[in-house]
Parts: C-alpha cells; structure tokens; sequence
C-alpha cells in the first residue's frame, strides 16, 4: 500500500497558508492516484485465474496442452524417426544410424531429414489432443463410477484404463497421417515433399480406407505404449516427491515441471521396449501389405519374413528418440498447464 499523508498532517506541516479546501481536494485526488495505480497494478501482475478441477474450462485446456505437447515434440525428431523408419523397413539399408544420416544428407540433401515432418506435426497434434485431453476425462469419470476409495486404492489400474481409453480414440485421429508419413519416409525418392501434396496423393491412390489399414497394428503399438507411459510417469512422479523433503506444492512452478521432465523420461524408456515390435509392423504393414491381403495375412507373412529378431530393428534409436520425447511431452504439457493456472500433473505422496 502506498501511503499519503492526511489532511490533517498536511495541515499541521504547511499551518493556515494552505486552506482546508486545497488540503481536502489534494489529499482526495492523492488518494485516488494511488487507488488507481494499485488497481492497475494488481490487474497486471496477478496470477491466471484458478480453473475449476474437472470443468469443461479445465478439460479444454488439458486437451490443448496435449496438442502443444505431442505436434511439435514429434516433428521435432523426425530425423530420427526418419532413420528409425527406413532402417525398420529394410535393415540393410544402412550399416548403422551414423551412416544413415550421412547417407541421407550425401545422396539426398540436409533438408531429407524432415521428410515427414507435416504429416507428423498435424497426425501428432491430434493425437496429443485425444491422449491428454481424453484421458484426463476417463481418469475423472472413471473414478467418479468407481468411487473415491476404490479410485485411490486401485489407482494404478485406473491410470491404466483411462490411457487406453483415451489412447483407442487418439489413434483414429492420428492414423491416416501415419500412414501418409511412413509412405513418404519409407519411399526414395520421397512419395512427396510436402503433407500438402502427400495427403491428397495418398488418399487418391489407397482410399480412405487404405489410410487406416495400419489402424490394428497402430492400436497394438500406441495403447500399451500410452498405458505405460501415464502409468509409469504417475508413479515414477509419486515416488520422487516422495524422496524429496517436504510436499510437492513447497516445489516452484519450474521445480515441478522438472519432476514432470524426468518422470516423462524414465516412462519413456519403458513406452520405447513395450510397444517396438508394435512400431516395426505398422512400418512394415504401410508399406508392404499386398492387395486383398487381410491384416491378419500380412501380419503372419512380414512375421515370416523378418522373425522375431526383426522385430526389434532400430530399438536403440528408438528408446533415444521416445525417452526424449515423453520427457520434453510432460515438460511442456505441465508448464502449459502451470501457465493457465492448472496443477502440475500427479505428485501426491502416499
């Protein structure tokens, strides 16, 4: 509070000269200054305003931090993905991911390495959103069917089935612009250089539905794989506050997004081994699924092509490149939500 003198010490300083009609007028507009510059000042600097937990305000902007999480950390690593992809394809491409991306520079120029880089930012997004967004929902409705203490007793399980809910719906979005991605990685020369004229193309030569021939095996690979990842992060979350002194809410903004940071990349590890074969058959199902074969049919053929050991082509990348990306999914999920006056996400000691 800024503090002005009273017309009475106004008075007593300056004697009869000033009339009580000038103190008056000048204490008054004073007064009224300083009221207005501490209303202006408040305005300015005050905190976002709280959000009602599990409102629609609350879900909307937990299905936008998704989007912002999931888009631009996926387009982000499409170098990688761009090396996992081909490599899971045809292992004999490139002797090792080094000489991959000197290849692919060498051969086909510093800017093939975001080939796919539309398709993934916009498939992504929309997947993000399903994925936060959706599962933030399944977590509230499913704990309000099972009740407050079955919800905590159990919450592990209802981490689980809130993420694969959740994940059921965001690989329908997501699922059309894998495909077109993993044509346009997997093709030299690319199927297209832009998503702009990729989609159009893909969609002209496969059909809508051959957009979503990946869909079984992109569930078998993106619903364990999101499973993992909340389950893994909720708890992983849990017990470092739990090493830590104090209660997560003693933590700054930017400590706990820390948190969520580290716990996204610790789950990540664990979402990369789980759902590997998963990612190598979706490769593999888009770009070499025979006409009038049925996904079952070209499942077992690729299977019997490759082996087991196939499965596994590109793993380390693969653990590199989805460790870092949950990681930086988290941090900016969390910071996001911090910004428009949400709680960071889990954290409550048992």
């Amino acid at each position: 509070m800024v503090y002005f003198p009273s017309a009475s010490q106004l008075k007593s300083s300056f004697g009869s000269a000033m009339p009580n009609y000038w103190v008056s007028s000048a204490e008054e507009k004073a007064h009224k200054a300083v009221d207005f510059v501490e209303e202006e000042v408040a305005r300015v600097v005050k905190p976002h305003h709280a959000v009602p937990m599990y409102s629609a305000e609350y879900f909307k902007y937990c299905t936008l931090g998704g989007i912002f999480a999931c888009g631009p950390t996926h387009a982000t690593v499409t170098p990688l993905d761009l090396v996992k992809c081909r490599m899971q394809v045809d292992s004999s491409l490139y002797k090792s991911n080094i000489d991959a991306f000197r290849t692919i520079v060498r051969t086909e120029g510093a800017s093939a390495l975001f080939t796919g880089f539309g398709a993934t930012l916009i498939g992504y997004a929309f997947q993000g959103a399903g994925k936060y967004g959706l599962y933030e929902v399944f977590k509230y409705k499913y704990a309000q069917l099972v009740g407050e203490d079955l919800a905590a007793k159990y919450k592990t399980g209802l981490f689980l089935a809130a993420s694969a809910s959740a994940e059921f719906f965001a690989d329908i979005l997501l699922c059309p612009w894998e495909a077109v991605k993993v044509k346009t990685q997997t093709t030299i020369p690319p199927f297209s250089n832009s998503v702009f004229t990729a989609f159009p193309k893909a969609l002209a030569a496969d059909g809508l539905g051959g957009l979503y021939r990946g869909l079984v095996p992109l569930w078998a690979r993106q619903i364990p794989y999101t499973m993992v990842k909340f389950a893994t992060f909720e708890n992983t979350v849990v017990a470092i506050y739990n090493q830590l002194p104090g209660e997560k809410e003693d933590y700054s903004a930017l400590a706990q997004t820390g948190v969520s940071f580290l716990g996204g990349y610790i789950a990540g590890i664990f979402c990369a081994v789980v759902s590997h074969p998963a990612d190598v058959m979706v490769s593999k199902v888009n770009t070499d699924r025979k006409a009038g074969e049925s996904m079952g049919q070209a499942m077992s053929r690729i299977y019997g092509k490759i082996g087991f050991g196939g499965l596994w082509n590109g793993l380390g990348t693969r653990i590199v490149m989805v460790g870092t990306l949950t990681g930086l999914q988290w941090l900016l999920y969390d910071s996001f939500k911090a910004y428009v006056g949400l709680p960071t996400s889990g954290g409550a000691k048992k």
